[in-house]
């Protein structure tokens, strides 16, 4: 028997589908018996997962991200490795297949799979089943007799189309609908692998090589339906890193989804959408297009050029596409890296600067701010950093420290590059900006609490003074104030 674990994605253990673990149960159905632990709804997996060992599991997959699922796997499986020698264990996902050797030396990880591994993990699960040596595969990375770390090269990215339909009947789906800006039931799908361009800040480039491979329009359409009639829900998010690359395909679904009513969400690039047709847009938002995640990363276009940011990226398209959203009714969610070396202190203020004008473009935009923090990928940002002193850690135990812990999730006291008192300045503003500009995305903050913040932080926006701004941050917890990037929207 296989278990399949999720380890909790955020403190809150806010339920969000284990698509990863669907997406693998779906090659394990008729091949192998496996059960699917999700630590977003089970607070004591560890003894469940121990329960399945003791009734005769023998293989633990799991999959990985930095920040709160990291800091969760490395004691359990620690543990679960401590009383049951005999249990292999398996590790996946964005964190694995950038860090596999570290994942490797700490001597309770026997197998990293890389990359977009569901093929790879089915092939080593039959293999590790009928006891023959699975050390030839593609995309596997594992200890060598001299129990030093090796890896393969990654195997080729699947094509999402040539994939089985979700299990769902594994999971109780109904547990992950949640209250959001686009519904009252809102799930998700993935429905595209990877990206074509590759900026060298995203941690996307090194699990598919600048690849895109999407379901087709009438699959994915199926799925919502599915979503809708099966399951009850009212909008759909799409994890999806890009999920408007082609035109075509975006039209031909929103066609497709028109009578569902549904609310509906995905990531994309502003140059992209930027080219779409008038027509394009009308579909989109009649189809129920409520929010795009756009990477608008910078207020300077030399910042850009250094991250690689490809494509036709520019301050003016990112303008442009504030005015485009609003004449749709679209709010347009821009995420910015601030930071970056080798002039962190300028490069902040530009773009504090850039995103009071954004706001004056469209009020309604929401923006996403995180500290730029290195992804192991070459590039003149990365080189830039590792000048400066930046190196990764070299055990899992110095992964999941606290400072560590907060690196992952881009709020890190420790780089080399970003002094205190910038450090203070972004979050100071960062305050005073969602005070004045108080989420769209949070139902109940309307009317006289979005009045009452206002109220209370104009004089600092307008002044441009956001130092030390006290007096707001009880205001925003009374008035139980949610930022989408932590809470969801």
């Amino acid at each position: 028997m296989l278990i399949l674990y999720n380890p909790p994605s955020s403190a809150r253990r806010k339920p969000v589908m284990p698509l990863a673990l669907l997406a693998l149960g779906a090659l394990m159905e008729g091949r192998h018996e496996y059960a699917i632990v999700d630590g977003n709804l089970d607070t004591n997996a560890l003894e469940t997962i121990d329960r399945h060992v003791r009734d005769g599991a023998r293989m633990l997959g799991i999959t990985v991200m930095p920040g709160p699922q990291l800091a969760d796997a490395v004691p359990l499986c620690r543990e679960l490795k401590r009383r049951h020698p005999g249990l292999t264990i398996i590790w996946g996902g964005y964190f694995p297949t950038q860090h596999w050797d570290v994942c490797l030396k700490s001597g309770f990880v026997d197998y990293v799979v890389r990359g977009h591994g569901e093929v790879v993990f089915q092939s080593l699960v039959d293999r590790l089943a009928s006891g023959e040596n699975p050390t030839d595969l593609a995309g596997l990375a594992y200890r060598q007799a001299d129990g030093l770390p090796f890896s393969n090269p990654t195997a080729p990215i699947p094509h999402p189309d040539l994939m089985p339909e979700f299990p769902y009947q594994r999971i109780d789906v109904r547990r992950y609908a949640r209250k959001s800006f686009m519904g009252r039931r809102t799930l998700a799908h993935h429905s595209s692998y990877g990206c074509p361009f590759f900026c060298n800040f995203c941690a996307v480039v090194n699990m598919v090589g600048g690849r895109w491979l999407a379901q087709s329009a009438e699959r994915t359409a199926n799925v919502a339906r599915r979503l809708v009639t099966d399951y009850g829900a009212d909008a759909v998010e799409f994890y999806d890193n890009n999920f408007f690359v082609h035109e075509a395909r975006t039209v031909d679904f929103a066609e497709r989804i028109l009578d569902l009513g549904i609310g509906w969400w995905g990531d994309s690039r502003i140059d992209t959408l930027l080219r779409y047709s008038d027509r394009s847009w009308r579909l989109m938002r009649d189809s129920g297009l409520r929010m795009v995640f756009m990477g608008a990363e910078s207020g300077s276009d030399e910042t850009l050029k250094r991250m690689n940011k490809g494509g036709s990226a520019s301050t003016d398209k990112t303008l442009a596409m504030a005015e485009k959203a609003r004449e749709y009714g679209i709010v347009p969610e821009f995420s910015f890296v601030l930071g970056n070396p080798p002039d962190p202190e300028g490069d902040v203020r530009g773009t504090l600067e850039f995103i009071r004008k954004v706001k004056r473009v469209n009020p309604h935009t929401e923006i996403i701010m995180y500290v730029y923090t290195p992804v192991p990928l070459a590039g003149e940002l990365y080189d830039q950093a590792k000048a400066e002193g930046f190196a990764f850690p070299e055990t899992l135990d110095e992964w999941v420290s606290g400072d560590w812990q907060d690196f992952a999730q881009r709020r890190s006291a420790q780089i080399p590059w970003l002094d205190d008192p910038l450090r203070r300045h972004l979050r100071d503003f960062e305050r005073v900006l969602s005070a004045y500009y108080p989420t769209i995305t949070n139902p109940s903050l309307h009317g006289v609490r979005r009045f009452v913040l206002r109220a209370a932080s104009a004089w600092r926006y307008h002044l441009g003074f956001y130092r030390y701004p006290y007096e707001l941050r009880p205001l925003q917890r009374l008035l139980a104030y949610q930022r989408p990037e932590t809470c969801g929207f």
